[in-house]
């Protein structure tokens, strides 16, 4: 039986110096998952301007359900993407925009309700509308997936601590945990100790740490699972990560065990 995902958060274009791609984390997330046989629906908003309607013919012509998707009074989201010497992405991420404004909704509620799992992150809950949203409809979710997906300046402990209480699924990467060691003060001195303090500080049942190059790690009922990762050329690492969870969620989903999830992520 197909599974179904609904995902909440950013839609927007990344501006490279070459030209304009359609993303957000968020997005991705839901479009690989969608692109993996799931059923795959996202929450989120676009402004009622041209770069709005781009996007949701962009995600027309990949065959993806819109419908979740509102039209708000704030302009369509925009990112500057820049790329350093290996290949790394930093974001300047403008404020207000449509996304920062998602109101909820019944049609929202019942299809959290009836999916097998949710989707979130933190810059989703950077603004208050927003973030009120994310939180109302994590009361009505079966399986509570947290792409923490820090950005600065757009986080604050505190919210971090509401919504890592919330997760089962949590994905980090390397330079994260380390914020997360600093901030919470967590005593571990290794990637195990750090993972299974957080894991017991919140009570989340399976952590993902990817660590780039380096591959990645899984945490699941305290027993940590490593992949070494594949060597590529990276073009770059714009939505690396997001293509991993959502070839984890697909995998976990559809009752793969943990080994062949964990390689088929860093795979993907």
């Amino acid at each position: 039986m197909q599974k179904t995902v609904i995902s909440i958060g950013e839609i927007l274009w990344d501006v490279f110096p070459e030209g304009k791609k359609a993303g957000g984390s968020s997005m991705n997330v839901a479009l690989h998952l969608h692109k993996q046989g799931i059923n795959s629906k996202f929450i989120s908003a676009v402004g009622q301007d041209e770069l709005g309607k781009e996007l949701i013919s962009f995600l027309s012509n990949q065959n993806f359900d819109s419908d979740l998707i509102q039209l708000v009074d704030l302009p369509t989201s925009t990112v500057e993407v820049k790329l350093d010497e290996t290949h790394q992405a930093t974001y300047t991420i403008v404020e207000p925009v449509a996304w920062d404004a998602i109101q909820l909704s019944d049609e929202a509620i019942v299809a959290v309700k009836k999916s097998d799992a949710f989707v979130y992150c933190s810059l989703t809950c950077r603004n208050e509308k927003s973030r009120n949203t994310v939180l109302s409809l994590l009361n009505n979710a079966k399986l509570k997936v947290f792409d923490i997906n820090l950005r600065e300046p757009f986080y604050t402990i505190d919210t971090l601590k509401r919504l890592l209480s919330e997760a089962d699924v949590l994905k980090v990467n390397e330079h994260e945990i380390i914020y997360l060691k600093d901030e919470l003060e967590l005593t571990g001195n290794t990637d195990e100790q750090l993972l299974k303090q957080l894991s017991h500080l919140f009570k989340i049942s399976i952590i993902c740490l990817t660590m780039g190059e380096n591959g990645a790690y899984v945490l699941h009922d305290d027993k940590l699972y490593h992949h070494k990762g594949y060597s590529v050329k990276v073009a770059d690492t714009v939505g690396a990560g997001d293509s991993f969870l959502a070839t984890f969620i697909s995998s976990y989903l559809n009752g793969y065990p943990m080994d062949t999830i964990l390689d088929r992520a860093c795979k993907v």
